[in-house]
C-alpha cells in the first residue's frame, strides 16, 4: 500500500514516512487519515457557507474538532476508529447539507454544485473500500498535481488546523467555545478543496491559521484556570511513594480530575507522565491527598517509564507511542487516542483502569524523596515580572529556562 507522511520533525530522512510511520503509524492508518482529512473538507464546504448566513450546528464543529485531532501525529493509530470516523462523517455530512439549504431559504440564496470526485461516503462498512478510496487522496498525488510549494503550503495550513483543533477540543470538554474559531477551520477546509490555489494566499491562511490558534490557547487558558484555579509554584515528588498507582498521560485535566474522583478512598495513588507536569500546579487539582507527583521522562521516555511503572497507565490525548506487551494490558486510552487492542474508555468511566491498578503489585517502598517544581504560569510569573525584570537588569538572573 502507498503511504506518504511528512508532518512531524521526527519523519524518516527529514523527508517523509513510505513505508511505515516512525511513530508507529501503519499505512493503512495513514491512508484512512488522508482519506478522513477529505472527508472533512468535503463537509466544511456547506459548514462554511452555512457560517457565512448566520447558522451553526455545534454538533458538526465538534465532530470536526476532534476529528482533525484524530490525525495529529501520536494520538490514534487504530484501523477500526478510523472507520468509526468515516462513517460518522456520513451523518455530519447530510446535517451540514441540511443547515446549508435551510440557511439558503432564509438567505434567500442560490445553491452551489459542489464537485468531489472521490465518493468518500459510499460502502464505509468495507474497510478495503475505503482504503482504495484513501489511497486516491494521498498527499504525494497531491504534490505530483500541484508541487511541492503549493502542496506543502497546503500541509502547513492543515497541521496548523490540527493543532487549533487540539486546543479548541479540550476547551469544548470544558465548556469554553469561540464561534469563530470553528468558523476558521470551515473557512480554511473549504479553500483546500478549490484548484487552483495560490501560494500567497495559502501563506495568508497560514499566517491567519497561526493568529487563530492564539486565540484558541487563550480560552484554553480560560477553561483551565476558571475550573481548576490559577496554577502556583509548586514541589512536585518525582520519586515513587508506596502503594498501587495510575500514572496519566497527555494533555487532557477532565480526565485527570475524574481519576481522582474516582481513586478516592482506593488507596491508590495518582501520578502525571510526560506534559501533565504542570497539573501538579493547579490549586483544583493538587487538593487530592492521594495526587503523589510525577513519573518518569518526556512523552518519548515512555516505553522505558511504563515498562517500569507497576500500575495502570492512561494516555489521554496524544504523545501514544506504540506499547509494548510488558504493559499492553494495563494501558488504557481516552478521548481520540487509540492503539490496536488496547482498551479504550468512554465516557470517562475509569473502573478498568482502576481496576488494573489494583491488580498490579504498586511501588514496594518509598523512594527517597526527590522534587522539582512547577506552576510558573503566567498569573504567577506575571505577579512578579516587576521584580524579575530588576533582577535582570542587576545580573542577578541571567538564563531562563522554558
Amino acid at each position: 500500500m502507498n503511504m506518504f507522511c511528512y508532518q512531524c520533525e521526527q519523519t524518516a530522512k527529514g523527508a517523509g514516512c513510505t513505508a511505515f510511520g516512525v511513530c508507529g503509524k501503519s499505512p493503512e492508518v495513514s491512508t484512512l487519515q488522508d482519506l478522513l482529512l477529505y472527508a472533512l473538507k468535503d463537509i466544511s464546504r456547506y459548514a462554511h457557507r452555512a457560517y457565512e448566513m448566520g447558522s451553526r450546528d455545534k454538533d458538526i464543529d465538534v465532530f470536526t474538532v476532534k476529528a482533525l485531532f484524530a490525525t495529529l501525529t501520536n494520538v490514534n493509530f487504530d484501523e477500526k476508529r478510523f472507520q468509526s470516523y468515516l462513517k460518522q462523517a456520513v451523518s455530519i455530512k447530510q446535517k451540514a447539507i441540511a443547515l446549508y439549504e435551510i440557511a439558503l431559504k432564509k438567505n434567500a440564496g442560490k445553491a452551489e454544485a459542489f464537485d468531489c470526485p472521490v465518493k468518500w461516503w459510499e460502502n464505509v462498512d468495507d474497510e478495503n473500500e475505503l482504503l482504495a478510496k484513501g489511497e486516491q487522496v494521498i498527499i504525494q498525488k497531491r504534490i505530483d498535481e500541484l508541487g511541492e510549494d503549493v502542496a506543502g503550503l497546503q500541509e502547513l495550513l492543515t497541521y496548523g488546523l490540527k493543532g487549533v483543533a487540539a486546543y479548541a477540543d479540550h476547551a469544548q470538554i470544558l465548556g469554553r467555545e469561540d464561534t469563530t474559531i470553528y468558523a476558521f477551520i470551515h473557512k480554511a477546509l473549504d479553500y483546500l478543496t478549490r484548484r487552483p490555489q495560490n501560494a500567497d494566499e495559502l501563506v495568508a491562511l497560514v499566517l491567519e491559521c497561526g493568529k487563530v490558534n492564539l486565540r484558541t490557547m487563550e480560552i484554553l487558558d480560560e477553561a483551565h484556570t476558571s475550573t481548576y484555579g490559577h496554577p502556583v509554584p509548586t514541589k512536585v515528588r518525582i520519586s515513587p511513594v508506596k502503594g498501587k498507582c495510575i500514572a496519566v498521560s497527555g494533555h487532557d485535566l477532565r480526565d485527570l480530575e475524574e481519576i481522582l474522583k474516582q481513586t478516592e478512598g482506593k488507596d491508590i495513588n495518582v501520578y502525571t507522565h510526560g506534559e501533565m507536569l504542570a497539573c501538579n500546579g493547579y490549586p483544583g487539582l493538587k487538593k487530592y491527598k492521594h495526587f503523589v507527583g510525577h513519573f518518569g521522562g518526556a512523552w518519548q521516555d515512555q516505553r522505558q517509564d511504563f515498562d517500569k511503572f507497576p500500575g495502570a497507565i492512561l494516555m489521554t490525548t496524544n504523545c501514544l507511542q506504540k506499547p509494548k506487551d510488558s504493559y499492553k494490558n494495563r494501558i488504557f486510552t481516552s478521548g481520540v487516542v487509540g492503539w490496536d487492542d488496547v482498551t479504550h474508555i468512554e465516557d470517562r468511566d475509569f473502573s478498568a483502569v482502576i481496576k488494573a491498578a489494583l491488580e498490579q503489585p504498586g511501588f514496594a517502598k518509598d523512594e527517597p524523596e526527590k522534587y522539582i517544581m512547577t506552576g510558573f504560569a503566567h498569573n504567577a510569573v506575571m505577579g512578579v515580572a516587576g521584580k524579575v525584570v530588576d533582577l535582570v537588569k542587576a545580573g542577578k538572573i541571567r538564563h531562563f529556562f522554558l
